[in-house]
């Protein structure tokens, strides 16, 4: 059996003016760190047997790590869409938007729905492709939501939404 795996869905091109700033400032401290890992990859090497020589192991393994990501934000940076104007309708669910639920058993949570790229800066960022964000998408205030969910279907109901500038 093959360790194939089917390619992911394309994640969506959208992103916040923030999360665009975010990701260019991780590529540049990416390449600062790229320098600094080559000279101590150098420094590894340069001691002898490199098929004993765990320092030598690891700094490969961290320049291709390095490698890996820079590849992928300087594929990714150039197809993002930057989304800096707050919705012509502001009542309703959209790209940005702050939104505060209520779900089935009374807990009240907020979350920005943000693109793909930047949720994992905050913990109340959800992704536009998640299937909350998915539901919420064009609701308006007091709306309804069914959201099926690997534990089932879940029901919440919008009590805000709002839109803020950063």
């Amino acid at each position: 059996m093959g360790r194939y795996r089917p390619p992911a869905p394309p994640k969506s091109p959208y992103i916040t003016a923030l999360g665009y700033e975010r990701l260019r400032e991780e590529e540049q401290a990416l390449w600062i760190r790229r320098r600094d890992v080559t000279k101590a990859l150098s420094a590894a090497a340069a001691e002898g047997d490199r098929s004993e020589n765990a320092e030598y192991i690891y700094r490969k393994k961290e320049l291709r790590e390095i490698d890996r990501r820079i590849r992928y934000l300087q594929k990714r940076l150039p197809s993002l869409k930057v989304v800096e104007e707050p919705p012509t309708n502001p009542e309703q669910v959209f790209f940005a938007a702050w939104v505060k639920l209520e779900a089935e058993d009374g807990t009240i949570s907020e979350y920005r729905i943000v693109g793909p790229d930047e949720i994992d800066h905050q913990p109340e960022y959800i992704s536009m492709d998640s299937p909350l964000a998915r539901a919420l998408l064009k609701r308006l205030r007091d709306d309804e939501v069914k959201v099926e969910t690997p534990g089932g279907e879940t029901l919440y109901w919008v009590l805000e939404i709002r839109y803020e500038t950063e």
